[in-house]
């Protein structure tokens, strides 16, 4: 038995936000994989799983401030556009949508929208791909429309404020540790996500959790009872 949403009803939701790389298209493999390869070519000697605890759900402009403050390692120019460029090269032989995910909007009886750390190229251009962009009807927004990309709040709340809904109002669906408490900083009802294929055989997702995150799920199949209950006063919400 998973636990159930640790947030009040009032008012009840009107707008579900979701992350993108991970939640919609099952692109972390890919991307993660390309950038790991980049990372080392530039001297950085770290392995898959690191990059995915430290950059995934962030975006290149902070991933490579993070190298540089962190690592000590400047990025040469050119460098964060050949990594970009290789990752839709791999799109368009690799990525496909996240199993389920077109049914599952299809059912929702809310408005909904993507909030993605992703430039907004990448962005229309993975959905685009995939099917996904004309279910979300020009309800597309990228952390370059603001100043601070998560874990800052800023995406989340412009996302919001754009689609006429008050923060209070919204339920974020993301795969990430800086999503999660970009979306807690918004004051945002929060799940997490772990059906993408860089979770491996653990979808636990126990970083989500300890983030903030109300509970996990890793199938779109339910999504529409993960958002029924997230709805919910916490005294009447069914275990999830």
């Amino acid at each position: 038995m998973t636990d159930a949403p640790a947030f009040p009803a009032t008012p009840p939701l009107a707008l579900v936000i979701f992350d993108c790389d991970g939640v919609l298209i099952d692109s972390e493999p890919i991307s993660l994989a390309t950038l790991t390869r980049g990372l080392n070519e530039i001297g950085l000697a770290i392995d898959l799983e690191a990059v995915r605890a430290r950059f995934a759900g962030t975006s290149m402009t902070s991933i490579m401030e993070r190298v540089a403050r962190e690592d000590g390692i400047e990025a040469p120019a050119g460098f964060v556009e050949r990594v970009k460029a290789q990752t839709l090269d791999a799109f368009a032989a690799e990525l496909k949508a996240m199993a389920g995910i077109a049914e599952a909007l299809g059912l929702l009886h809310l408005p909904f929208c993507v909030a993605s750390s992703s430039d907004p190229v990448r962005l229309r251009h993975s959905l685009g791909l995939t099917g996904l962009l004309p279910l979300f009807q020009g309800h597309v927004f990228s952390s370059a429309q603001v100043a601070r990309g998560k874990p800052f709040p800023d995406l989340f709340l412009f996302a919001a404020e754009r689609m006429g809904t008050a923060p209070e109002q919204c339920l974020v669906i993301e795969d990430s540790v800086p999503g999660v408490e970009a979306a807690r900083a918004a004051g945002m009802r929060v799940v997490g996500f772990t059906g993408g294929g860089h979770w491996g055989h653990d979808r636990s997702g126990r970083d989500l959790r300890a983030a903030g995150a109300a509970t996990v799920f890793s199938a779109h199949a339910e999504l529409g009872r993960i958002v029924a209950e997230s709805g919910l006063p916490r005294s009447a919400a069914s275990p999830i």
